[in-house]
């Protein structure tokens, strides 16, 4: 096993501070390098279909809801973990690009509802198949059973993190 530039950060820490235990750190760090590293390419990737991350989620998340390809802003805002005004800014660029349309609600006349167009529709599919490349690749170097020691690895780390607390924020 070689050692890479967040071992160094572990051992400096070791050694200026010998009082502390570091080791979480050359995790977090991996964990946070490897998103910073991988959000780039990612970007890249999608920035050749002429969209961003954030418009690739929205895009993927109204895919992902199967046909007809329709949610409201509020579901979308939800899974996406973003403010409305975020979601509106989104939703405004992607309409003018004519990937999405939004439409009166059939059952509540105060709300929308947001679909993917077909132009909209042969975007996403081709720029998940594509974001799929980089990942693959990179994960390559990895067994298929350690992949799948990592993802439960991982998910076990975001439950925890995604765990309900009592008392004040953190």
């Amino acid at each position: 096993m070689t050692e890479d530039p967040v071992d160094r950060i572990v051992q400096q820490w070791q050694r200026e501070r010998p009082d502390l235990e570091p080791s979480p750190m050359g995790i977090f760090g991996r964990i946070y390098r490897i998103a910073r590293l991988m959000g780039d390419r990612m970007e890249a990737v999608y920035g050749s279909y002429g969209i961003g991350r954030g418009e690739f989620d929205v895009l993927a998340t109204l895919r992902r809801a199967g046909e007809p390809y329709t949610l409201s802003p509020g579901a979308m805002t939800a899974t996406l973990m973003l403010t409305s005004g975020g979601m509106t800014g989104r939703l405004d660029r992607l309409e003018r690009a004519g990937l999405i349309a939004r439409s009166p609600d059939p059952d509540d006349r105060r709300a929308l509802r947001v679909s993917l167009t077909s132009e909209g529709l042969r975007l996403i599919d081709e720029a998940v198949a594509a974001g799929l490349g980089p990942q693959h690749e990179t994960l390559a170097v990895l067994s298929p059973e350690r992949r799948e020691l990592l993802a439960g690895l991982l998910r076990d780390v975001l439950g925890e993190l995604e765990r309900p607390r009592g008392g004040a924020a953190r």
